[in-house]
């Protein structure tokens, strides 16, 4: 079996989730003519690597945040930290395999001292349940984005990483709705309530985060040259236009609306009502 068929096996973030390590990558093999002059490409990889790689200040907040509940903390601390640092790692060394004259490690030091000034436990949401659907929401976002990457992505390598990303991203969102769960029988969160956060954390695509992480990208790989808005505009633009035919709408909306708890007869309805509105304006 080749690379590129292994890749698109079962790696998708479809099957069960199961361990893997960076030693499971084989950047030896990685085809680096199909990726060395895809600026677009480059600058996705290097900024999501940005924002895995900080996952130890996520979890310290978090930790934090659910203090007092054993299972969730441990968790947090000795599994999506773990996971969350591992994909970091992978992609930066996916970075400075396939494009090695990026000095990945001076442009983090900027992105990591200037995102530093949101990454506050008073931006996380009024309750446990609330925020545990917040998580949800994220983690919806990565898992589809991955699962993206590695259906859009030319090169064989970053297709299976991409999707070993996406399966761990799938398994954090469960450990997290199932979180929501537990905090919901205490909390009692109103549908309405829960709907809200999905539709606030939703709205939030062009997170701190993701722009700063692309501003710090473009400036170490353009030194002397001036950031401008519109970079990041163009830059988005650019994602949708690679997102549009890979992108599982499906998945994202059955991932989104699972919190509201519809029903199945409801979710019938709404999910390809959902699916279509989320093409047609999600990219739009």
């Amino acid at each position: 079996m080749s690379l590129s068929d292994e890749a698109q096996s079962r790696d998708d973030g479809a099957g069960p989730h199961r361990s893997w390590s960076l030693a499971d990558i084989p950047y030896e093999r990685l085809d680096r003519p199909l990726v060395r002059d895809d600026r677009r490409l480059f600058e996705l990889v290097a900024a999501a690597s940005f924002i895995e790689i900080t996952s130890e200040i996520y979890t310290r907040n978090l930790v934090e945040f659910c203090g007092g509940d054993d299972e969730v903390v441990e968790w947090l601390d000795q599994g999506w930290r773990h996971e969350e640092m591992q994909h970091g790692a992978a992609l930066r060394r996916y970075v400075e395999t396939a494009w090695p004259e990026f000095d990945w490690e001076e442009a983090y030091r900027g992105f990591l001292e200037e995102y530093m000034q949101f990454c506050s436990v008073d931006l996380y949401e009024k309750t446990r349940a609330l925020e545990m659907v917040a998580r949800c929401v994220v983690e919806t976002g990565t898992a589809t984005f991955y699962r993206m990457l590695s259906d859009a992505s030319p090169e064989p390598v970053l297709r299976r990483l991409a999707a070993f990303i996406s399966r761990d991203e799938v398994d954090h969102y469960k450990h997290f709705y199932r979180y929501f769960r537990l905090y919901a029988e205490r909390e009692k969160p109103g549908r309405a309530a829960v709907l809200r956060t999905l539709v606030a954390r939703t709205n939030e695509v062009d997170a701190e985060d993701a722009a700063i992480a692309f501003k710090h990208v473009r400036l170490a790989a353009s030194p002397g040259a001036e950031f401008r808005a519109e970079d990041y505009v163009a830059f988005r633009h650019g994602v949708r236009v690679l997102a549009l035919p890979h992108y599982r709408f499906d998945m994202a909306v059955k991932m989104l609306l699972r919190p509201l708890d519809l029903g199945a007869l409801a979710s019938r309805v709404v999910v390809p009502l959902g699916t279509a509105m989320a093409r047609r304006f999600l990219f739009a």
